[in-house]
Order: C-alpha cells, then sequence, then structure tokens
C-alpha cells in the first residue's frame, strides 16, 4: 500500500513538475542560471530553439560567465525502469542567432604603403576584394611591433597590459614585459568558444613565453590554452617558410618539409586551413566558425616561390629606384582616397638613408632584386588568402561572414639594414654584408639557401606617406596599418573609406558586438579584467561614415620611442634610437626624449611639429602619457634590444649549468636550449660505434644561417661552428673511429667577461674570442681559435638537437637532415661556465657607465 501511494504521489508531483519545469526554464533562461544559462538577443529574448530535453534542442547563455554554471535540474522523469522514464538532454550551446562567422587576417611586417588596396604598386587583389566588399580604414594602427599587436588583437587590451611590452625573447622581470598573458584577460577566442563557436589558429605565433614553448608545455599560452579549438603554425618570431622547424600542429612539433623539397608554409597553411573549413562545414554547417590567420609574410626571411618571384621580376616595379616609388604611391593614394587631398608627403631622410642616384649599379641591381623578392612575397600572400576566402564563399558563407584584413602588425620592417642581408640572424647582431659580397647570394634570393631582408630605402618607401619603419611607435611609419573590413549582411557602404582613428585593441570590442555576445565578468573562475578598445561596429553605418571617433586617447610606447594620440592630436618624442641599429643600451633615458606635437586635423603625416607653438598642449598631453604609462604597465621603459635576447629568463635551463641527454631527444625549442653564447662550455658525447662504423649528429643547436654541429662524418668526429652563414670553422679527427665505446669532447674557452656587462649598460662582453678543442677518448685532436664568436642569438627558428637534426644543417656540404646517429648514444652531457666579473671589471664597467651617461 505504501508503494502504491508513493508511486501515485510521485505521478501527481510528476504532473505539477512537468508544470513548473517549463515555467523554470523560462525563468532560468531569463534570470541567466541555466545550464548553459541564458539570454543574448539585442532584444534580450531567451534564444531557444527545439524543444527542451530533445537532443536536438540548443540555448544561448547570458554570457557574464564562463563557462556557465551548471543547471543541475533534471527536467525528464527517473523510475526504477528504464521503460518508465523519461531522458531529458540539457540543452547544447549555441551562439547568438544569426552570428556570423568570422575570418581575421593579419600579415607581418607591412607598412601603409605596401598593398596595392592602400595606394601600394604591389599587386593584392584579395585585399582588394574585401575593400570593395566592405569598407576600407585609413586611420587604424598597431602597437610598432608584433608580439605586442597580437597579444592586443586578440584581447582586446593595451600590450603593456598583457606583459607584451616586447617579443618574448627579449622579455624581462616586470609585470609589462614579462610575457605572461594573465588568466583575467581572456582572449577574444576563449570567449567565442564559450558561446559555441569554433575557434582555430593558423600562421604565427608570437605569444608562447620562452618557459612553455617545448613539446612538454606546459600549453596554457599555446593557442590551444587560449581558446582556440585548433592551430597550426610556428611558434616564434619567423621562421623559415621552406623548412619552418619551428612548426606545430596544434602542441605537437612537425616537419612536413622533411619528404617534401616544394614545401612552402605559405600554402600549406592556407591548405590547412581550407581543409578545416570544409572539416567544419560538412560535420556541423551550423556551428560558426572564428579563424586567425596570421602568415609569417612579409616579414623576413622573405621566401615566395620562384614563380612569384619571376611573375613579380617581369612587371619592373621598381627599376626606378625608391624615391620613384615613393611618388608613385603618393599619387595612388590620393587618388583612392585612403589620404587627405591636402596631406604632405614626408621629407626623404637623407642623412640616414642614400638617395637613390647616389647608388652605384651593383648597389641598385641589388636593391631591385631585394624589392622584387619582397614584393613576390606580398603578392604570393595575398593569393594564397584570396584562396581561403574563395572557401568561404564556396562554402555558401560569405554573406555573413565577417572579415577583417589587416595589413601588417607593425610598419614595413627596417631590420635588414642600409643594404639589406642574405642572412637576418646576422643583420640584427650588426652583422652587415657589403653588398659586392652579397651579389653571390643574388639568383638564390628568397631560395632556402637565404634568410633575407631588403634595404631600409624600400622600408621608408613602404611607409608612404609616413616616416620612420617598425619599431617606431611615435610615427606612423612604425603604426600605421591599412585595414579593410567586409561582412556583405551587415555592411552595405560597399567601398566606402573611414577616417576614424582606431587600434588593434578594437577588433575584440567589435568581434563581440557584431556577435551579439557580451564581455563576460569570470572566466575560468576568474574576474575579467575589461577590455580597453572601443567597438568599431558604429563606423559599419554609412550614417556614421565621418562621425567622430569613439576611440579618444591611445598611449604608444616600444623600446622607450612613445607617443600619446587625444582627440585629433598626438604628443610623440623624437625618434632618438635609429630602428636598425640594435646596439642601444640601458643608460638611454627616454622620459627625458625631447617631444614633437602634431595637429592630425590639419597635418595627417606628422609633417610639421608645433610643439613650440603650443607649448601647454605639450605639458597637458606629457601629464596625460604618464597617467597611461603608470595605468598601462608600461614602466619602467628599456632602450635595448637584442642584447637583452642573452639575458637570464624563466625557461627549462634557468639556474642550471649541466645538462645531460641519452639517446635521441630533438625539436627543443631556441628559448629553452643551453645556451653556450658568450661563454665556456664543454660537450662530451659518450658512444659506441658498431662494426662498420657509424655516422650521424650527436647534438646540434642552429642550423644554416647560425649555430653549432657536433658529429661524425664518415666515422670521424667533426665540431661545425655556422658563424651566420658567412663563415665554416670546423675541427675535425684524423681518423673514422674504431668499433667500440668512445668518449668524444668538443671544449671551449671563452676570453670575454660574459653576458654580466649587460648589467652595466655594455654589450663588451659579447661575441668575443675563444679556443675550441676537440678531444677523442681525452687525447686532444685538433685546436683551433675563433677570433669572433656569436654574440647574441642563434638561428631562432632551429632547435636544439641531440641524435638527429631537425631543420636546416649547419653545413650543407657535410649532411642534410635529420641525419640520425647510427651507432648508440649513450649519453651526452653539456656543461657551461659562465663568466663571473671580477671587482676589478664591475669597477671599469661602472667608471665607463657613468662617463656615457655624463656625455648624454
Amino acid at each position: 500500500m505504501k508503494r502504491k501511494v508513493v508511486r501515485v504521489s510521485f505521478k501527481v508531483k510528476e504532473k505539477k513538475f512537468t508544470f513548473i519545469t517549463v515555467c523554470a526554464f523560462a525563468v532560468a533562461m531569463l534570470m541567466g542560471t541555466f545550464v548553459g544559462a541564458a539570454p543574448v538577443s539585442a532584444a534580450g529574448e531567451v534564444q531557444i530553439t527545439g524543444k527542451l530535453g530533445a537532443p536536438s534542442a540548443t540555448t544561448t547563455i547570458k554570457g557574464d560567465q564562463l563557462p556557465p554554471m551548471p543547471d543541475k535540474k533534471f527536467g525528464g522523469k527517473i523510475e526504477r525502469n528504464v521503460t518508465q522514464s523519461t531522458p531529458y538532454w540539457p540543452p547544447r550551446l549555441a551562439p547568438p542567432k544569426g552570428a556570423p562567422n568570422i575570418l581575421l587576417i593579419i600579415t607581418d611586417d607591412a607598412g601603409y604603403g605596401v598593398s596595392s588596396t592602400f595606394g601600394g604598386v604591389i599587386p593584392t587583389p584579395a585585399m582588394d576584394r574585401v575593400a570593395k566588399e566592405g569598407l576600407r580604414y585609413t586611420n587604424f594602427h598597431s602597437t610598432s611591433v608584433c608580439s605586442p599587436t597580437r597579444a592586443s588583437l586578440i584581447t582586446g587590451r593595451n600590450h603593456h597590459q598583457v606583459g607584451t611590452g616586447s617579443i618574448p625573447e627579449l622579455s624581462t622581470g616586470y609585470p609589462g614585459y614579462n610575457s605572461i598573458m594573465t588568466k583575467d584577460k581572456a582572449t577574444i577566442a576563449r570567449i567565442l568558444k564559450g558561446h559555441s563557436y569554433v575557434t582555430s589558429w593558423f600562421g604565427k605565433n608570437h605569444n608562447t613565453p620562452d618557459l612553455q614553448n617545448s613539446k612538454i608545455g606546459p600549453f596554457d599560452q599555446w593557442p590551444i590554452g587560449l581558446g582556440f579549438d585548433y592551430f597550426y603554425g610556428f611558434m616564434g618570431g619567423d621562421t623559415s617558410q621552406w623548412q619552418p622547424a619551428n612548426l606545430a600542429r596544434n602542441t605537437t612539433y612537425i616537419y612536413p618539409f622533411d619528404d617534401d623539397p616544394d614545401f612552402n608554409l605559405i600554402t600549406a597553411m592556407a591548405d590547412d586551413a581550407i581543409d578545416y573549413m570544409k572539416t567544419v562545414d560538412a560535420l556541423n554547417p551550423d556551428q560558426p566558425f572564428f579563424i586567425y590567420y596570421a602568415p609569417g609574410a612579409t616579414h623576413a626571411p622573405h621566401h615566395p616561390t620562384p614563380e612569384w618571384i619571376e611573375k613579380i621580376s617581369k612587371m619592373h616595379l621598381f627599376d626606378e629606384g625608391w624615391h620613384k616609388l615613393r611618388e608613385t604611391i603618393f599619387a595612388n593614394q590620393k587618388k583612392l582616397g585612403v589620404i587627405p587631398a591636402d596631406a604632405k608627403l614626408t621629407p626623404w631622410p637623407k642623412d640616414l638613408i642614400k638617395e637613390w642616384n647616389q647608388l652605384n649599379d651593383t648597389e641598385k641591381k641589388l636593391f631591385i632584386k631585394q624589392a622584387d623578392v619582397f614584393a613576390a612575397y606580398v603578392a604570393y600572400t595575398d593569393h594564397e588568402i584570396g584562396r581561403v576566402i574563395q572557401t568561404v564563399e564556396d562554402l555558401g558563407k560569405f554573406d555573413n561572414t565577417l572579415i577583417i584584413y589587416i595589413t601588417g602588425d607593425n610598419g614595413t620592417s627596417s631590420e635588414g639594414g642600409l643594404t639589406g642581408t642574405p642572412n637576418e640572424v646576422a643583420s640584427v647582431q650588426g652583422v652587415h654584408l657589403p653588398v659586392e659580397a652579397q651579389m653571390q647570394f643574388y639568383d638564390a634570393w628568397g631560395s632556402d639557401k637565404t634568410y633575407p631582408h631588403m634595404s631600409v630605402g624600400w622600408t621608408w618607401a613602404f611607409g608612404t606617406p609616413f616616416s620612420w619603419t617598425k619599431m617606431v611607435s611615435s610615427h606612423f611609419g612604425g603604426t600605421k596599418q591599412g585595414t579593410a573590413i567586409s561582412w556583405p549582411k551587415v555592411i552595405k557602404d560597399k567601398g566606402g573609406i573611414r577616417y576614424q582613428f582606431h587600434h588593434v585593441i578594437d577588433i575584440a570590442p567589435t568581434l563581440l558586438e557584431a556577435t551579439g555576445i557580451p564581455m563576460p565578468e569570470v572566466v575560468d573562475g576568474i574576474k575579467q579584467h575589461p577590455m580597453d578598445g572601443t567597438s568599431m561596429v558604429y563606423t559599419f553605418d554609412k550614417k556614421n561614415a565621418d562621425a567622430p571617433s569613439k576611440h579618444k586617447t591611445q598611449y604608444f610606447e616600444m623600446i622607450g620611442d612613445h607617443a600619446i594620440y587625444h582627440d585629433g592630436w598626438i604628443l610623440s618624442t623624437k625618434v632618438m634610437r635609429i630602428p636598425w641599429d640594435n646596439s642601444g643600451t640601458a643608460d638611454n633615458d627616454p622620459a627625458s626624449w625631447p617631444w614633437e606635437l602634431y595637429d592630425l586635423s590639419k597635418d595627417w603625416t606628422q609633417y610639421n611639429d608645433v610643439a613650440a607653438k603650443y607649448p601647454e598642449k605639450v605639458k597637458k598631453l606629457e601629464k596625460m602619457f604618464w597617467e597611461e604609462a603608470e595605468r598601462n604597465q608600461v614602466l619602467p621603459m628599456d632602450t635595448t634590444t637584442f642584447t637583452r635576447s642573452i639575458l637570464p629568463r624563466p625557461n627549462l635551463t634557468a639556474g642550471r649549468s649541466v645538462f645531460t641527454y641519452s639517446g635521441e631527444v630533438t625539436g627543443t625549442p631556441n628559448g629553452n636550449a643551453p645556451n653556450v653564447l658568450a661563454s665556456s662550455y664543454n660537450i662530451k658525447a659518450e658512444v659506441e660505434i658498431p662494426e662498420g662504423g657509424a655516422e650521424g649528429m650527436l647534438v646540434t643547436h642552429g642550423g644554416r644561417f647560425t649555430g653549432y654541429g657536433f658529429y661524425l662524418l664518415k666515422g670521424k668526429p667533426v665540431y661545425t661552428w655556422n658563424l651566420m652563414g658567412l663563415k665554416l670553422i670546423k675541427w675535425e679527427g684524423p681518423d673514422a673511429l674504431a668499433p667500440g665505446k668512445h668518449t668524444l669532447e668538443f671544449d671551449f674557452k671563452y676570453d670575454g667577461l660574459g653576458a654580466a656587462t649587460l648589467q652595466y649598460g655594455s654589450p663588451s662582453g659579447l661575441g668575443r674570442s675563444g679556443t675550441g678543442y676537440l678531444k677523442v677518448d681525452g687525447e686532444i685532436v685538433a685546436t683551433q681559435k675563433m677570433e669572433k664568436t656569436v654574440p647574441m642569438l642563434m638561428q631562432w627558428c632551429e632547435n636544439f638537437d641531440v641524435g638527429a637534426d631537425t631543420g636546416s644543417p649547419v653545413d650543407d656540404k657535410d649532411y642534410q637532415p635529420p641525419f640520425r646517429f647510427t651507432g648508440k648514444l649513450d649519453k651526452v652531457t653539456l656543461t657551461i661556465d659562465r663568466p663571473k666579473l671580477s671587482p676589478e671589471d664591475i669597477k671599469k664597467l661602472e667608471t665607463a657607465m657613468h662617463n656615457n651617461s655624463a656625455s648624454d
């Protein structure tokens, strides 16, 4: 009887419960408490599809907390027997109705005058297409350097707020510069993913600190840990497009080029993105995607295919030199309306860069080749981007896809120096090859046998109409980025032009407003810091074409160079460090640099400094800059560049001097490799040679453009230093090793004071001489002195490998990767003995630093 009463009672209650449940769902959706909790249409209406409890039912969420609190209520019926029970599936998460697909494209190291879309001579039909279908933005800005721009782009916060005041390789132990993107500043991908977007990242990732970029993680700051479901790209600032040894899929390093001599990453990443889009469409055609597409182009090395080099070379775009190029671009820009009719072309820096008519015929020939290869790289990359965009259309998704195409994450790069270089690894360390010596690379320029960059003359011209280049945040040649946005379903002012001031921090807020998704208050249990940017959606409406910019104030800072924009004015420091000079020292005080003032309402190109005319405006904006600097973790400012790279920072080698390996251990990224530069060191390999002999790599770091390798070649021990691709220094044993166990050693005694001199503002301890000794079973078999050593950087896109070689070889004539060791590698021990300063050394360095400060 009791059992029967319970059953009757339960059924009655169940009938009531069913009614209550339906009401509860409505209330929960309105209150934001349902599983994937509540509303998000612009009108605040509940967005539920299908019958609640059915497998196909979906719901949006309120979005104030990601992930939402789970709804533990069960809407079905549970009896002891499944046949008498009613199942109930929680509704699947869905984005707001009509939320667009998003294709966010950003290229690398390209100034305002590069693309044909903004007056350049290089054909960029894919970007032209986006502009024709949508809008061109003529007043859009970056931070002036890649990692900071990209951190701001995907978070909506100022770059120092996300620890990215510089690139990870130059990180320092201050909150604005430690390269750590804290979890209170979630990326746009994490937010979109929390609303059922499928998210992916293709191409360059230069936002992972050294500590995390090895194959063992942690992966918190890899794309996978930043809210992206899928990643295919390279880890670091740049890479060989032919042999990208730092290429990864998700969290696994891969080497698809090993068996494909025609491999080029520009095409490979387009192929991968296209395949990914097709897969998403096949599996769930209604699910919106967010694709972050960031090719390595046109950052050095400039690696287009031979077909594109030939195609561009036949166009003879650069035969009349960089002055004529500036004039042509400037005229095109006025004709297109992407600069004001009264804009002035900034003067050529005669005191820094030669005029074209001052060059000899050999210089002109080489420099034209450099520009042709750069332009081919631009055109080739845009072509592959065009394939990705065409796939969006082929899948029938073009109308409701928001495409944002940003040319460059900063201005065009000047890191090639005055004469360009066949090897960027050399030029950024102050090693510049004379033009005559570079001509030996003329026919190979752009191939995998070069790591090339162009002359600064072209860099300056590609920033037309502005002055300066990448790394200069105070002037628009470093920060103004041509940007095109299309969204056919929404943007009806096709081909329109927008002049409002905006910045990369504005993209994330724009995407939130466009998708109808709110900024969450809490993500993964952590309260969120608000975004710094301002949505650009208001500019999509034609009636707002001439509306005042909603982005009123923006600070800029990079390597000490700084500025503040406010309501049509910009206060900029005078450029005190030439951006292609990387010998900056820490005793330079950027707070004392003189100011320049520009009224952008009358002077769009920063042509006329009016600081002397408006001293009160200077004072007001200066005060505003320091307030922004304080608020955004900009301090302390640091004027050093690549000398910072050799300083200790958190990584897998920090605090260690002895490293031991057994067997094959490959693919350790440069930032986590034992750093032997500016130090004495010893490498000891314990091997067993089989009958018939052995050869192969014992240990290597770097590759074709800088690095060392310790290996057996036809049975003989060889140690090779590749000095920036300019010189090979070898130690070779006289005989092949007999079968059995052997101990091979390379012992190097460094003559300099080491990296510790940098603490006193001096790079004098770097790149000094040293003597190497090759030993076999304890006996010295070869001795040689190196008059100079690599000062600061190994080839950053290459790895530290034991037992094989990934990437490129240190000597192409000796071997080709992977060159696995064919004997038994029992143990490799690397011991580093870093120099220590004596009291006398410190006294001399302090005196020199004091004298330098006094002279400044």
